[in-house]
C-alpha cells in the first residue's frame, strides 16, 4: 500500500468550496441507515436525485424515503460523485464531518444493530421490485447492492474505519484491524 492510499483523506478529495457550499447537514437529523463513516446525510431530498449521481452510494429509506449514504467513497472519484449529490440536494442534508462525530463504540453498536438495517432493506425490496416506477425498479438494485455488501465487504471497511478513527489514517495491508 503506498503512503497516498494509507494517508488518504476522502475530505481532502472534496472540490475546491466544498464542504461549504453544499454539505450542511446536521449530526442530529442523521438518518439511522447511513453506514458509519465521514459522509452521511441528515435530512436530504427525498426526490430520488443521489443515485443518478452516486448510485454505489445513495440510496432512499426511512420515515420520508431520504437520501443517506450506503456505502463511503474508496476513490477520489468517488467522493467527488458523492459530492455531486449533495450539490443536488435542495435541503443541503448531505454532511462530511463524520470523522468527528462517530465514536469507535458508536460503529460497533451501528454493525451490531445491522439485522435492523437488512430486515428494512429485505422489506422494501419486494414493493420496489416489483414497482412499475422506473425509479423505484432502479432503486431495488441499490437495496441489492446494500445487502450484498452489508453480507460481504462492510465488515472489514468498518474495521479500516475503527483504525482511522483510532489512528488518525488508514492502515496498510499488514495492519491488524480492530474487532467489531
Amino acid at each position: 500500500m503506498t503512503d497516498e492510499e494509507l494517508f488518504w483523506d476522502p475530505i481532502a478529495a472534496l472540490p475546491d468550496g466544498e464542504p461549504e457550499a453544499s454539505f450542511g447537514g446536521r449530526w442530529e437529523d442523521r438518518l439511522w441507515l447511513n453506514v458509519p463513516g465521514p459522509f452521511y446525510t441528515g435530512i436530504a431530498d427525498n426526490c430520488w436525485t443521489g443515485r443518478l449521481h452516486a448510485p454505489r452510494h445513495v440510496l432512499y429509506g426511512g420515515e420520508f424515503l431520504g437520501e443517506y449514504v450506503y456505502r463511503q467513497p474508496a476513490t477520489a472519484t468517488e467522493v467527488l460523485s458523492l459530492a455531486e449529490a449533495a450539490q443536488n440536494d435542495p435541503y443541503c442534508g448531505y454532511a462530511c464531518d463524520g470523522d468527528s462525530r462517530w465514536t469507535p463504540e458508536a460503529v460497533r453498536d451501528w454493525w451490531h444493530d445491522r439485522a435492523q438495517v437488512t430486515e428494512y432493506l429485505a422489506a422494501l425490496l419486494p414493493e420496489w421490485s416489483s414497482s412499475d416506477i422506473p425509479e423505484e425498479q432502479e432503486a431495488a438494485e441499490g437495496l441489492r447492492d446494500f445487502s450484498a455488501y452489508i453480507s460481504s465487504g462492510l465488515a472489514v471497511d468498518l474495521r479500516r474505519y475503527l483504525f482511522r478513527l483510532e489512528e488518525g489514517y488508514y492502515p496498510g495491508i499488514s495492519r491488524s484491524l480492530p474487532d467489531l
